[in-house]
């Protein structure tokens, strides 16, 4: 979907509600000044821009009852110390939604395993609100996060549960009160149960996270080809025109940022300059 007239041109969204997740962190709630939000498949982003600042792709973490995209942001740079300081009110520019999503039809019917690192866990939560409510096997989340006190969405995670999904958190620094597991993502591989030869998994996080995930689970025998990671890169014109995502043969905007581990793990090995 295009958010405008031309491509490169965002439609105008006021901020309808603004929840702190964190020190750093922030979900918008954004509605169109116009007409309704084009409709978007989990794993699908959007290009949020700050008026006199500039854009960036941000996921849609989910859609709000009002209709609106929700969209999780952390202010690690200018443009996105800008859209968390953003109030229910301020209007904001969207372009999108834009890439290709999560293989949802591809898991039908078998075990599911969920890995989210950090902020990996924000495309990764409509998707798991959509298996909650389809036909599969075992669902199984397990997130890492730097700290307990930095944990996303720990009310879905709650629920989550509630639902039936298997969800493990671990951290890599843990605070006095913590009494869960200390380590890395790969660590909860261990204590989940799913038959590797009937699973699909969906991984998103930083890259090593994601690399040494992917690896893992394909070395206790889910198929490379039932492996999917979404991956981030700059982004700027978000329709496979100006070549900043270029990853190998791909387009990251257009070609993913889902993408099959099968297509990506040789590139993946190489490390960024």
């Amino acid at each position: 979907m295009i958010g405008g007239p031309h491509p490169m041109t965002p439609a105008l969204y006021r901020v309808r509600s603004r929840r702190p997740d964190r020190v750093d962190t922030v979900t918008l709630t954004l509605e169109p000044l116009r007409g309704e939000c084009p409709p978007f498949h989990p794993g699908q982003f959007t290009m949020l821009y700050a008026p006199g600042v500039g854009e960036i792709a941000v996921s849609i973490s989910g859609r709000a009852r009002s209709g609106g995209y929700t969209q999780t942001i952390r202010a690690v740079g200018a443009v996105s110390a800008a859209l968390c300081g953003k109030r229910p009110g301020d209007v904001v520019g969207v372009r999108g939604p834009y890439g290709q999503g999560w293989g949802l039809r591809a898991a039908a019917g078998l075990d599911v395993v969920v890995a989210a690192g950090g902020l990996g866990l924000a495309p990764l939560r409509p998707l798991v609100r959509a298996l909650l409510g389809d036909r599969c096997g075992r669902i199984s989340v397990i997130v890492g996060s730097r700290a307990p006190d930095l944990l996303l969405y720990p009310g879905d995670l709650a629920r989550w549960t509630r639902q039936g999904a298997d969800v493990r958190v671990i951290v890599d620094h843990p605070d006095h009160a913590w009494r869960g597991p200390v380590g890395l993502v790969t660590r909860l591989i261990d204590r989940i149960v799913f038959e590797p030869r009937r699973t699909y998994a969906f991984v998103c996080g930083p890259e090593a996270m994601m690399r040494d995930t992917a690896a893992e689970l394909v070395r206790r025998g889910v198929a490379p080809g039932r492996v999917e990671l979404s991956l981030e890169r700059n982004m700027k014109c978000a329709v496979a025109r100006c070549g900043h995502c270029q990853f190998g043969p791909l387009f990251v905007c257009e070609d993913g940022p889902v993408l099959r581990y099968d297509r990506v793990a040789p590139m993946l090995a190489v490390p960024e300059l």
